[in-house]
């Protein structure tokens, strides 16, 4: 779970290094939807794929981070997610919605749910 949320992090962090004109993650998909950027590719050491209300992202080892962008422009992802990031890490994490449930509840107040099954990281 701290994994996903440091993935997601540095993920920030890559693409807003590669175009500076970024203010928040979820401009990706003003960017994309205006054609500055096309709706996938690669920067930095991140494929990327603009989808629906969020985009994936896959880094160079494999490891694949997915979130939606809530309407304020939040990163908000759900427990399904969270297991697609543990299934694609090198040492791939197969876990229960129970244990990734316990895992969110363990975390708050850094995790705090924003509608039924749906997860942002506290700011």
């Amino acid at each position: 779970m701290l994994g996903y949320v440091r993935a997601l992090n540095a993920i920030d962090e890559a693409m807003r290094v590669a175009i500076p004109s970024l203010e928040r993650l979820a401009d990706t998909i003003g960017l994309a939807r205006s054609r500055r950027i096309s709706r996938s590719g690669h920067i930095g050491t991140y494929a990327y794929k603009v989808h629906g209300a969020g985009c994936r992202f896959v880094s160079d080892n494999g490891t694949e981070v997915d979130v939606d962008f809530a309407a304020d422009g939040s990163e908000v992802f759900d427990l399904w997610r969270l297991r697609g990031y543990g299934l694609s890490l090198p040492k791939p994490l197969d876990v229960t919605d129970e244990d990734l449930r316990a895992a969110v509840r363990l975390l708050q107040p850094l995790l705090t749910e924003v509608r039924p099954g749906w997860f942002s990281v506290a700011i």
